[in-house]
């Protein structure tokens, strides 16, 4: 017991999570400062569950209707037949083709059927267009209801006109109830996107966006611990601002809308570059590395806070890439193709599989056009 207090000890210490000369008693909640507690962050994991229900309540009564009203329909990629031989395959590593080949000595199949087992296999799981879209929907809800609810939070609050006021009289910064709500509800929407992730429609960035909702969760939680509820505000408005248009595209392509998902990627590739390669790294990252450091004595925790802010800028440089080149791809195709941000995982290719015959059909294909040319 006494090992795990002096670990508690030294974790929870004032010198590492706040300025010098500066204690846990200095910032400690009460009736005339309403300073952030700790002890209020286990709050959002039951707003989490709550906020699952909501989901997969909006899409039971009003998601899934909504959908099938725009003729999205629910269909599944068919099922690859049983074969125990495949199925071992399958756990492997993805098949090479000297592999693809002996199995298909071993079951007297083609390689083409053999790969076609191997893809349908793959897309089996995959969800339908109306569940991608009903998942979209409650994403593209939150973050515009997300956005305009911090939009009215911060609209009187001087550090949104003038940041250097997230330092100014730090960490004497109180948290108002807007704020508080404005900050539980984000940590809740993020630990549920977490968990949902896992069932959802897969994307090839799977693993960048699992690393964004947990560096976003640790982000909030140590600024919310280290009292930077300032910054942290500021970082939750500007990454809400191009989500809401990712969402929007997406929902219109998967409507067919082709047109109006053209018009919403152009005016998403503007939104997103300004916002997170303009707005964040040269207005909140700049002023926590350059300007804070000035205004305020650097600590521990700030380093880690500041390190966080930097990770999700590498990922938003990842991310801007993709997105310029399905920008370019789009202005060479006249539309846009697939998700605006990440295709789902081998859905072009799959689609292609289903559509392939195999070798034997091919090779009477083959037979019957010799025939033509002869006759």
């Amino acid at each position: 017991m006494n090992i795990f207090r002096n670990i508690s000890a030294t974790f929870w210490s004032s010198d590492i999570w706040l300025p010098p000369n500066i204690t846990w008693q200095d910032i400690s909640p009460n009736a005339d400062n309403k300073y952030a507690n700790h002890q209020h962050l286990i709050f959002a994991l039951p707003m989490a569950l709550v906020l699952l229900g909501i989901r997969y309540t909006l899409e039971r009564y009003w998601f899934i209707p909504l959908g099938k009203s725009l003729c999205i329909k629910d269909i599944r990629s068919k099922r690859a037949e049983p074969n125990k031989i495949l199925e071992k395959a399958y756990l492997n590593k993805k098949p090479k083709y000297k592999q693809i080949l002996a199995l298909a000595k071993q079951l007297d199949w083609s390689e083409r059927q053999v790969e076609r087992w191997l893809r349908l296999h793959r897309s089996q799981d995959r969800p339908s267009t109306l569940t991608k879209f009903c998942e979209c929907c409650w994403k593209c809800l939150y973050h515009a209801s997300a956005f305009f609810y911090g939009l009215v939070v911060l609209w009187d609050k001087p550090w949104l006109w003038d940041i250097k006021h997230c330092y100014y009289n730090y960490p004497y910064h109180s948290v108002t109830n807007d704020v508080w709500w404005y900050y539980m509800i984000a940590m809740a929407f993020y630990w549920a996107v977490s968990i949902s992730q896992f069932f959802d429609a897969k994307r090839k960035d799977f693993w960048q966006l699992f690393i964004h909702h947990i560096a976003t969760i640790l982000l909030l939680c140590f600024s919310w611990v280290g009292n930077l509820t300032r910054i942290g505000s500021l970082v939750l408005l500007v990454h809400d601002s191009a989500d809401i248009l990712l969402e929007a595209g997406k929902l219109a392509k998967y409507a067919n809308y082709q047109k109006v998902c053209n018009c919403i990627y152009a005016v998403f590739v503007i939104v997103w570059i300004v916002t997170r390669m303009g707005v964040y790294p040269f207005w909140i990252i700049y002023s926590t590395s350059i300007q804070g450091p000035k205004i305020v004595p650097i600590f521990p925790a700030y380093y880690v806070f500041n390190s966080l802010l930097i990770l999700l800028l590498f990922l938003h440089v990842i991310w801007t890439y993709l997105i310029l080149k399905l920008a370019y791809r789009a202005l060479n195709a006249g539309q846009i193709e697939g998700d605006i941000r990440s295709n789902s995982s081998d859905e072009v290719s799959d689609t292609l599989a289903n559509n392939i015959p195999t070798n034997n059909n091919t090779n009477h294909v083959n037979k019957s056009n010799s025939k033509l040319k002869t006759n």
